[in-house]
């Protein structure tokens, strides 16, 4: 790129003024546009012959609005702002301001985050997770008010919902105009540097979730100001930014152009952005088969787009580089390996994908869902199996995400008894899937509000209702207390850190299995899982454990301590005999787990 490198697009302070960088091959003239008391003041940029149009301005400073004005070949005017602007004055259709770059983190910077296996995902929708009244949108501000409570509850990962632009404020986050300026009714680019800040203090790492796939907007509905950037287009298309034939759109909005080295820098600086700047410790890439297919198939190569998928394997070298310890996640909706082998294998070098087939599986087996294809406990088989590389960890595992509980869907517990998502079974069911996952090898990510038994559909203006904390007391201990045994906290789990699984008992005529989670195995290690999927109550029931030991209940969800109504049953210590069958009772829809003394 020459000697205009890609480090200095945008508008970048200094002591000594503001130099300004856009890059619009394709333009006739580019002017600067700055906002005086009384209007646009306009001064010439100049090109170079790469396409890059730069000034610098000894009178400007952080704070001041700005704008490039094109003058495309057919001589049409167009204001654009700066693909790189760091904030907007407004996140639909506003001016471009120049930032501080400065931001005192207080030592903050240098988290030191946890082992991907002791890794505890807490998903999260900043607009909805707080918000104070029902007509207005929850801030970064609002989320540190609760950062106090997830520590309590024992998740050291936040993963945040696209926080970026967004065409429509109050959105999810996946209609996205503009990627490195962060949006403003969450509380804008300060307010997020002072989450990320807050977070690392209090042991939390932070997880963004970002959209490289597409952005908002088409020929009918231009949101965003890449789209024909400066002018230039073919086919009607997008114009610099995107492909301009047959690769040229989603679903969604246009496909960005990953073959095009301005166009993939561009994705690389934003990544640069979010470890750099924000000191964030993690991504989450969405829907990455988008990206890397036209039509989102896996198995249909002959639409496969090969330039996205070196664009993603240097992204994850790039956040890697920066940050060794970056918990890279890739959601591609399929079971390809080489979303998480590494780059230097040919893979795009992820540390997890989303495992999209493991909430379904979780559903079918409780019943919510009828799949007769097959036995229930088939699918809980392959969920606990089921491994890319080897190990589990290079996958993330729920009961519950923003997917599932929405798009038609609805939240599990209200899947489960329509219109009483509070039933004892629902939160007997709830409970399980939230055991199967933080016991199950993979990183483990709870909902937000799906440990206090928040329902409905999750969509983007329900607030949480916080009052159910208080209600639901006991299932939210109940969570802590698998937290704190899926992290080890008492060392007498550690196996549920391990790579080993297997399955010691399998019983589709009443659904019941149990597996044994170890690490090297030996007394605090050896952990076994025994989880009732039915609705079937056994004073008596039989297993054969894996070697003699004292082998001692350390959860038991039918706990009336987790919820009063539940029929607890009793047991501290698995009895062996000489054949190491053990006999336990086991309450309907629960989880017990045992480890060694």
């Amino acid at each position: 790129m020459g000697h205009h490198s890609h480090k200095h697009l945008g508008a970048i302070a200094h002591d000594d003024g503001v130099d300004f960088s856009v890059w619009a091959p394709f333009a006739k003239a580019v002017s600067l546009l700055q906002w005086e008391e009384f209007g646009w003041a306009e001064t010439p940029m100049q090109s170079d012959d790469e396409g890059y149009w730069f000034i610098k301005d000894v009178d400007s400073e952080p704070g001041k609005i700005y704008k490039y004005r094109i003058t495309t070949q057919s001589d049409q005017i167009l204001d654009r702002n700066d693909p790189y602007a760091r904030q907007l004055t407004d996140s639909d259709d506003g001016s471009s301001v120049i930032v501080d770059y400065s931001f005192d983190w207080e030592d903050a910077d240098t988290f030191v985050l946890t082992p991907h296996n002791q890794a505890i995902i807490y998903e999260l929708h900043v607009g909805t997770f707080n918000k104070p009244d029902a007509s207005t949108t929850g801030t970064f501000a609002d989320v540190i008010e609760k950062l106090d409570y997830l520590v309590s509850l024992g998740v050291n990962y936040i993963e945040l919902m696209p926080v970026t632009s967004m065409a429509r404020s109050h959105g999810w986050g996946y209609a996205p105009n503009y990627i490195f300026s962060i949006e403003n009714s969450y509380g804008g680019r300060h307010g997020l540097l002072e989450l990320v800040k807050a977070c690392h203090q209090k042991g939390i790492g932070v997880i963004i979730d970002v959209v490289y796939n597409h952005f908002f907007g088409s020929r009918e509905e231009v949101a965003t100001d890449l789209w024909q950037y400066d002018g230039w287009s073919e086919n009607d298309l997008g114009g610099i930014y995107f492909y301009n034939d047959e690769r040229g759109m989603t679903p969604w909005g246009g496909r960005p152009d990953y073959g095009r080295p301005e166009v993939r820098q561009f994705f690389l600086d934003n990544v640069a952005m979010w470890f750099s700047e924000y000191k964030v410790d993690g991504l989450r890439v969405d829907s990455t088969i988008y990206m890397r297919n036209i039509d989102g198939n896996n198995d249909n190569h002959a639409l496969d787009i090969p330039d996205a998928w070196s664009l993603m394997a240097e992204v994850t070298d790039l956040a890697h580089k920066i940050n060794p310890n970056a918990l890279m996640i890739a959601e591609d909706n399929s079971t390809n390996p080489g979303i998480v082998t590494a780059t230097d294998q040919g893979g795009m070098g992820f540390n997890a994908q989303w495992e999209v087939g493991f909430p379904h599986v979780v559903r079918d087996a409780l019943g919510i869902t009828y799949n007769d294809s097959q036995p229930p406990l088939q699918g809980v088989e392959w969920a606990l199996g089921h491994s890319y590389t080897g190990g589990g960890f290079d996958r993330v595992i729920f009961g519950d995400s923003h997917d599932t509980a929405a798009n038609g869907s609805t939240r599990l517990n209200e899947a489960i008894t329509p219109g009483n998502a509070e039933s004892v079974s629902a939160r007997q069911r709830v409970l399980l899937a939230s055991a199967f996952t933080l016991t199950a090898p993979g990183i483990p990510m709870l909902l937000q509000g799906q440990e206090f038994m928040q329902e409905g559909a999750f969509n983007e203006w329900q607030m949480l209702k916080w009052e159910k904390t208080e209600q639901f007391s006991g299932i939210v201990l109940a969570h802590q207390h698998l937290i704190n045994l899926r992290l080890n906290r008492f060392n007498n789990t550690r196996g549920l850190l391990g790579h080993y699984t297997n399955i010691i008992h399998r019983d589709d005529t009443n659904t019941v299995i149990a597996y044994h989670r170890k690490d090297q195995g030996g007394t605090g290690d050896d952990t076994i899982v025994i989880i009732n999927f039915g609705p079937g109550e056994f004073s008596e029931y039989q297993l054969t454990f894996p070697h003699v030991g004292h082998w001692r209940v350390r959860f038991n969800s039918s706990w009336k301590g987790y919820s009063v109504d539940f029929s607890e049953t009793t047991i501290e210590l698995a009895q062996l005999d000489r054949h190491l069958t053990a006999t336990v009772s086991l309450a309907p829809y629960s989880t017990l787990i045992l480890s060694c003394d």
